[in-house]
């Protein structure tokens, strides 16, 4: 999937990787796509929360070797 920037959060627990997220969206135009690298298991269950609290859709989200969830997240309107 293409992508406009990226955010890698490798090693950071909760709630970093949402917070590293929503900082480079606040930098994003509407519907850029932000890929999000992240080894936190919870994160699955937070970016699912952080898209429906934000507006933002959550276009593809899943496990992409063992331990490593990579996170697609389309700008919503501001």
């Amino acid at each position: 999937m293409n992508f406009d920037n990226e955010v890698d959060a490798s090693g950071l627990s909760c709630p970093l990787p949402i917070l590293r997220s929503k900082k480079m969206l606040a930098t994003m135009e509407t519907g850029q796509v932000l890929r999000v690298l992240a080894t936190d298991p919870g994160s699955v269950r937070d970016f699912e929360a952080f898209a429906r609290q934000t507006g933002n859709e959550l276009l593809k989200s899943g496990e992409i070797e063992e331990g490593k969830f990579e996170f697609f997240l389309r700008r919503a309107d501001r």
